[in-house]
């Protein structure tokens, strides 16, 4: 029987898309394939109630910087835990800290490691590191660390031209991800139920946005399309369903913007029957993100058989054409308010998108974890027989190379932010028992 060691940078409670990925890996390998372990970095006070077992290792409190915990994953005792559930492969699924255990690990257990690239971590890097020798550091480490995987993944054409973008120059296969909400929308009773308590009238269209509240991801395009709506005299609504690092200047945009009585922040939504309430009481999804290189949130729309405005040529409209199951638009505010102001008063053409999105879009996380499967099965097929009992000199160097990016990235930390180090010399927080929770 195959297992599967998941290894991530962020997992529940954390909500994102990648977390999300990996939580639904885990639950399909467990329910359909085999056994199947997470390795994430700790979070106080979590707690881990699933049919797969969760391992955390120590981690740096990089909230406010990254929107993350950095985990710091070189612990003895977790490692030799590790070492000794004879995993059959490692996927993992960050190209950071995550990607450096799994290659110390593949060593010691000789097992082949795959890797998903999921995001635009250059953009990630540029906006939580300042200095241009320090982005460019945290760049080589994560190109090194993709380069010495067995096989890599991305989840979509734009996602490996940016990972090409970044200097790689390795094989990948496009592995699609998939979505965990069913096929079809709830009732108008439990989308009603999804939406009670937010000021949204009858027969006043209803716009939604999804995903992490950061600028990067077309929020300024959505508030600044929305205003020209308004000075054309039309109502609407807009909700923003998430949480993030810009939330409070978002907030304070639609204000300045005279957008406030018409928004509405639910803040995360982790009950995922009330986020596809949402999907089903909403006319259209405006996602003009270009920094996602999957935009899960598209298919989890199309699920609902809510259609979905994205940029053209983004990454996330890859799949959609315009007019016929999604609503194209160049990368402007103007061109933004010009659909909506065209689409204005015609709920039944969005319904006849949304149904097309549906049935071109939608993918089921059982389906694309279980083809990822059979892919393990085809690497592992190939793996068999192979010994890598010592890293190559390439790896050493490698694998020093970014211990050596590491260090330099925690020092420069603590100096821009002050880092608490805690009793030991340690840069984590308090002690939390490491293994199995």
């Amino acid at each position: 029987m195959m297992k599967v060691c998941l290894m991530n940078d962020s997992f529940p409670p954390v909500i994102d898309g990648v977390a999300n990925a990996v939580l639904n890996y885990a639950r399909t390998i467990t329910e359909k394939r085999g056994e199947c372990v997470v390795v994430t970095p700790e979070y106080p006070g979590a707690e881990y109630d699933y049919s797969f077992p969760v391992y955390t290792y120590p981690s740096l409190d990089t909230t406010k910087v990254f929107g993350y915990r950095t985990g710091l994953p070189l612990e003895p005792r977790m490692f030799q835990r590790l070492k000794e559930e004879n995993f059959s492969i490692i996927h993992s699924h960050c190209p950071m800290i995550s990607n450096l255990l799994a290659r110390s690990l593949r060593i010691a257990a000789n097992v082949p490691v795959v890797f998903t690239y999921h995001t635009k971590y250059d953009i990630d890097i540029a906006n939580a590191l300042k200095g241009e020798l320090l982005q460019e550091a945290a760049v080589r480490m994560l190109v090194a660390n993709v380069e010495t995987c067995d096989e890599v993944w991305v989840v979509s054409r734009g996602a490996g031209e940016n990972l090409r973008h970044l200097g790689f120059t390795g094989e990948y296969r496009v592995m699609e991800n998939g979505v965990d909400l069913p096929r079809g929308p709830v009732s108008p009773r439990a989308a009603a139920e999804a939406a009670a308590g937010f000021d949204l009238p009858e027969g006043v269209p209803v716009y939604l946005f999804v995903g992490r509240l950061m600028w990067y991801k077309g929020i300024r395009l959505i508030l600044e399309g929305l205003a020209g709506l308004q000075t054309a005299g039309k109502d609407f609504r807009m909700v923003f369903v998430g949480g993030g690092g810009d939330e409070e200047e978002i907030r304070g945009e639609t204000e300045r913007l005279g957008l406030g009585d018409k928004c509405v922040f639910t803040g995360p939504l982790r009950d995922r029957e009330k986020l596809r309430g949402w999907y089903s009481r909403a006319d259209l999804l405006l996602f003009p993100s270009t920094f996602d290189t999957n935009g899960l949130v598209v298919r989890e729309a199309a699920a609902c058989g809510l259609p979905a405005l994205l940029i053209r040529d983004s990454c996330a409209a890859e799949g959609v054409t315009d007019g016929i199951n999604g609503i194209l638009i160049r990368e402007d505010p103007a061109a933004l308010f010009a659909a909506l102001d065209s689409l204005y008063g015609r709920e039944e053409f969005l319904g006849q998108i949304g149904e097309k999105a549906m049935d071109d879009l939608y993918l089921s996380w059982e389906d694309s974890v279980l083809r990822a499967c059979d892919r393990y099965e085809e690497i592992l097929a190939d793996w068999h027989g192979r010994k890598r009992i010592a890293p190559s000199a390439e790896e050493l160097s490698a694998l020093y190379s970014i211990q050596d990016i590491l260090e330099e990235m925690r020092n420069r930390m603590r100096q821009q932010w002050g880092l608490r180090r805690y009793p030991g010399g340690s840069d984590r927080g308090p002690e939390n028992k490491v293994g199995r929770r």
